[in-house]
Order: structure tokens, then sequence, then C-alpha cells
């Protein structure tokens, strides 16, 4: 399989301070990995729903299934997603376990996309 050479750009002019600019301005590719993965969190309803669903109240998994209408055991899986990407902690009362949201930045992620969408 060859690699095909990316083209010349077919622009007369040149925008070289700008283009600089932009360059050194790039997170480096580390870091847009990572936010790449973190984007692919959001990327599924159920997720988006327990997200949802957080923002409202403290729940525990229970709670949570019959909100969504889901198994303990599907929503568990999800959680467990979540709290690995950090956007979920929890906290133990005897044997129950309550989740929310891990602080302002996922309300804040989850509200702007609600307002995107409804504009």
């Amino acid at each position: 399989m060859s690699i095909k050479p990316v083209p010349e750009c077919e622009v007369t002019h040149k925008h070289t301070d700008v283009v600089e600019d932009v360059r050194k301005s790039l997170p480096d590719d580390e870091k847009l990995i990572r936010l790449a993965e973190l984007y692919k969190i959001f990327g599924d309803a159920t997720r988006i729903k327990i997200l949802y669903s957080l923002l409202e109240s403290e729940l525990c998994v229970c709670d949570i299934a019959e909100i969504l209408g889901m198994t303990v055991s599907a929503i568990s899986h999800q959680l467990r997603i979540l709290k690995q990407a950090e956007l979920v902690k929890y906290r133990r009362d005897g044997k129950t376990v309550y989740y929310s949201l891990s602080d302002d930045h996922v309300s804040t992620i989850i509200g702007q996309g609600i307002e995107h969408i409804e504009e």
C-alpha cells in the first residue's frame, strides 16, 4: 500500500504567520488524544442519561437503574467506565454506594452541550 503525498494548497497566498501561531498554540498530541478519549465517553446515550441524572441528585446504582429502566448490571458497567474517566465519584454509606458527578466541569460540559443542541 503506497502513501499518497499531501496535495499542495492551491491558494495563491499563504498566511505563514497565522499558520505558525496556530501550530504553536496546539496542545501536544498526548493531550489531544486524552481529550478525544474523554469525548468518546460522552458518545454513549446511556452514559449521558446517567450523567444527566446525577446532575439532579446523588444516586445509588439501583436508583439509576430504575430511572433508566435498565438492569443494575448494565448501569454498573457504565458507571465503571465513567469512574475510570473521572467523570463520576462515589461514597459509601453502609452497604450502599452513592454516585455523583466528579466536579463542576462535568455539569458544565453537559449544560453547554444541552444549550448547544437547543439553539
